[in-house]
């Protein structure tokens, strides 16, 4: 049975070291997977083709195509343009960001709330920016 966070927690409290909380946990702990393994395999389970991505990404061609290929490290912001390039719902896209290493939207960061809420609403990454920019957040670029 898998652990809650608060459950690892306490854990993690009454554990003597690291060690023995890593080897204590190890099956409740997430494994993050290459980012560019994750996007293949969405690009594969959708039928799409790595293209479909670069135009509603608004990121560049070439870094798109380096990004897919596990040769650039983009920030977490770039992945979020991607989440809405594929489009993916928001709980897709917090299991991305979580299986790939990346931070979670937080709900309680007005930044995050507003990706959160354009996620829910299926916004395109243009809807998505043009309500970061009205509310004064920066925009995912």
């Amino acid at each position: 049975m898998k652990k809650t966070t608060g459950e690892l927690l306490e854990l993690l409290k009454r554990s003597p070291n690291a060690s023995s909380y890593i080897n204590g946990a190890s099956d409740d702990l997430i494994q993050p997977v290459p980012l560019s393994d994750y996007l293949a395999r969405l690009i594969l389970e959708r039928h799409m083709k790595k293209s479909s991505l670069i135009r509603p990404s608004g990121l560049d061609r070439g870094y798109v195509y380096d990004i897919l290929a596990g040769k650039k490290n983009p920030s977490r912001d770039k992945v979020l343009a991607i989440c809405f390039a594929f489009p993916l719902s928001d709980a897709e896209t917090q299991q991305l960001l979580k299986a790939t290493g990346y931070a979670p939207l937080y709900a309680r960061l007005g930044r995050d709330s507003v990706i959160l809420f354009a996620l829910q609403h299926s916004l395109s990454l243009i809807e998505a920016n043009n309500l970061l920019y009205d509310m004064n957040y920066p925009i995912l670029e």
